[in-house]
């Protein structure tokens, strides 16, 4: 409830219903002390969770009758320390409809692009530390004026102790560098040469909430193109920004929902479908092609002010960074390294302390669900059912995020990336340090993923004398899921994933385990296949297309009309073969993700990946709901789809359109996780069924399998507020570690 205006809405609804009384932050909760007549107490009581501030999280009211007391009037008290424990701060908001109005009203706000209020505006991006001080935010600098201060000292004003609080007087501003040159121009004449620029086809580089912005009119094909260009990026979708919900349906379809994820004070990337009844398409380079578009609405005043002058309804919004670097955030490197490739950078001098990406999500199952978790959802944390007090989880390496523990609270970090850069190494180790300095953390417990030399692995050693918790890929993933639903028990778990390391050498990812926080068995997963070429395989999927061939026609393979053998140089094909009779760089296998891959490729959909996942994101594409075949498959000790393989390759063969094969392989795959959970529970005697991977990310596949699972009664957990792929993993490493701890296993 920090910095969400929540103790000041207590104020006001206490005086709107003739209590007297008073309120007080503490960094546990929040005490409310009130007298009056039943009536007017039970109206407040219901105002309280009805009418609270949009971006508040009420976990639960408690209240007691107590002796009746005289205060005068209803008074706000000085926060106050009841533990060891912190208090929470509130993720950025998007800015709300009444600054927005403020913009428009003669006065020191009029065209103000920093407008905010206790409701809306900046706080984890500018916060350096706690308590949630205007002196211990970015916002230091600037000295309110004094309009802005009576504002901020007057506890009925919505800008009541609003951290952030600002006006063209007195608080940051914007500066249009065009040609590396300042320029000296007001916030209209910026805005209105920057819509000028954009709509003409140029490019912009903005800096934002989190971290700069490189954007585009996104139905301008060259300028896109062009973008792909300077950010190195050449497959990889896009995020489009669209002005409203009204201009956006031109292109999208959009269920009400999604619709209520967009227009949140989170304003998250919602990945819509591009239907066919549609009246209107974005450039094809913006989703390469794809059946979902990454979406979002303004959340900045500064957007607001833009799309007032845009005459395009709908700009590509991208992270202003160079592919695999993490998102920019300081001024002059802004300029030193995109000054020669944008017509326009767009500055402000407001430090951005923590940066952020626009965090992604997509409805499924009739839920929304966390695919990158940043800005707007972080710092808030998940809350557990376990002390992990001191514990801080490393997570993975590809899709990073870490998590640290603070009594029965984990705060995960904002999306960091992938560990492959040096820039991004830098900024995970650094936002590490930040944590723990910002939640009070002192590390008394490590956990780490079993891989020796992932980089998250490697950091952990930068604590010397701190104990060390290892935990395998998998069983952190099914961990995470059980830890976000307060599970404590035996489960059947379902891990699919592309990569993990296992505790067998091989490399896991579509796994069957029956396991609890503390240790796993691994029931069945799918078969070992050789990976020719190592993490070259997750880049080229014709070589695991390739690899499933070669085992299932053994050398009568290369008879087979493929699309492999067309768009692929038969001489890479040879070379794979020879790397898997010598067994030179072939490591084995498990991963659902390289099944994925093989079949996309056989399809003729990808044989060279351009952006990670693109293969199984191209198949999942194709799928038609209303297909219901599938292809023969072996469950067991192992799960096989040699099977599978010839019935796709026999299909091809009678040229069956290529969106009924990708259909019946999604329905092999559902069948094949059924069958392989119900033998469990028939062994087991376990009905909870924990879903965990990025494969869930799948929206075909998850909502079969969920919906059979279901049917069947079957209790099932899958992941929500945090993400189901690699993004979640530090949370299940950090319950691995405690429940360890807790049973003296460490």
């Amino acid at each position: 409830m920090q910095g969400v205006g929540f103790r000041p809405f207590v104020y006001r609804i206490a005086i709107k219903n003739k209590l007297t009384g008073w309120v007080q932050n503490t960094n546990e909760n929040v005490l409310i002390r009130v007298t009056g007549n039943e009536t007017d107490i039970a109206l407040f009581l219901d105002s309280l969770q009805r009418e609270a501030p949009p971006a508040s999280m009420i976990e639960k009211v408690a209240f007691v009758a107590t002796e009746p007391e005289t205060f005068i009037g209803f008074s706000i008290l000085h926060s106050h320390n009841v533990s060891e424990d912190i208090t929470e701060i509130s993720p950025d908001i998007a800015v709300c409809s009444a600054c927005l109005e403020d913009i428009t009203r003669e006065g020191s706000r009029i065209d103000y692009s920093f407008v905010n209020c206790t409701n809306c505006g900046p706080r984890f991006t500018i916060i350096r530390d706690l308590p949630y001080d205007r002196d211990k935010t970015t916002m230091q600098p600037f000295n309110m004026c004094p309009d802005c201060r009576e504002e901020y000292e007057t506890i009925t004003d919505r800008r009541f102790h609003a951290q952030p609080t600002a006006c063209g007087s007195c608080g940051p501003h914007y500066e249009l560098h065009i040609a590396g040159n300042p320029t000296n121009k007001g916030i209209r004449e910026i805005i209105g040469q920057v819509s000028a620029i954009i709509d003409n086809g140029g490019l912009v580089l903005m800096k934002g909430l989190g971290g700069m912005h490189a954007a585009c009119d996104a139905l301008n094909d060259t300028a896109v193109a062009k973008l792909r260009e300077v950010k190195n990026r050449e497959g990889k979708p896009f995020a489009v920004m669209f002005r409203d919900t009204g201009s956006l349906l031109e292109y999208v379809t959009m269920t009400k929902k999604e619709e209520q994820s967009l227009l949140s004070w989170r304003r998250p990337i919602v990945l819509l479908n591009t239907g066919s009844g549609t009246a209107r398409k974005v450039s094809c380079n913006v989703n390469a092609g794809l059946s979902l578009l990454g979406v979002m609405l303004p959340y900045l005043p500064f957007h607001h002010q833009l799309f007032r002058h845009l005459k395009t309804p709908a700009i590509v919004m991208t992270s202003g960074n160079f592919s695999s670097e993490p998102i920019l955030t300081e001024n002059q490197v802004a300029l030193d390294q995109f000054t020669q490739h944008m017509e326009a950078i767009v500055l402000h001098n407001r430090d951005i302390y923590n940066r952020t990406d626009d965090s992604v999500v997509r409805i499924i199952d009739g839920k929304e669900r966390i695919m990158r978790r940043s800005r707007g959802y972080v710092p808030a944390p998940v809350r557990t059912t376990m002390n992990s007090d001191g514990i801080l989880a490393f997570g993975a390496e590809l899709t990073n995020c870490f998590c640290v523990g603070k009594g029965k609270k984990a705060f995960l970090s904002q999306h960091i990336g992938d560990l492959q850069s040096l820039e991004t190494t830098l900024f995970y180790e650094q936002t590490i340090d930040r944590f723990l300095q910002l939640f009070r953390v002192k590390p008394a417990l490590l956990a780490v993923d079993m891989h020796p030399d992932y980089i998250s692995t490697k950091t952990a050693r930068k604590f010397p004398g701190v104990p060390l918790v290892i935990v395998q890929h998998h069983h952190a993933h099914i961990a995470s899921c059980m830890a976000e639903h307060g599970l404590d028990e035996k489960v059947i778990g379902v891990a699919l994933d592309g990569t993990g390391y296992g505790d067998d050498g091989h490399i896991w990812g579509g796994e069957f385990f029956v396991c609890d926080l503390v240790d796993y068995k691994r029931i069945t997963h799918f078969d070992y296949l050789p990976l020719p070429g190592g993490d070259l395989a997750a880049e080229e999927p014709w070589r695991m297309a390739v690899s499933y061939l070669y085992r299932v026609f053994g050398n009568e393979f290369r008879k087979l009309d493929l699309p492999i053998f067309r768009e692929t140089d038969p001489e890479k094909i040879e070379i794979v073969v020879r790397m898997i009779d010598r067994n030179i760089n072939c490591p084995l296998t498990s991963g659902a993700g390289r099944l994925f891959d093989a079949v996309a490729s056989l399809l003729g959909l990808c044989q060279t990946a351009t952006f990670q996942a693109e293969g199984p994101m191209r198949l999942e594409s194709m799928v038609l709901p209303d297909c219901h075949e599938s292809y023969p498959f072996n469950t067991g000790p192992v799960i096989r789809f040699d099977n599978t393989i010839r019935g796709i390759v026999h299909d091809l063969s009678l040229n069956t359109d290529v969106k009924i094969i990708a259909s019946k392989f999604h329905n092999t795959i559902i069948s094949a996780i059924f069958e392989s959970v119900n033998a469990i529970r028939n062994r087991e005697g376990i009905s909870r069924v924990v879903l965990s991977g990025g494969v869930f990310q799948n929206k075909y596949l998850f909502e079969g399998i969920i919906a059979r699972l279901r049917k069947n009664l079957y209790n099932v957990y899958a992941h929500a507020v945090i993400p189901t792929n690699d993004g979640g993993v530090s949370l299940g490493q950090l319950a691995v570690a405690s429940k360890r701890r807790e049973n003296k296993c460490v």
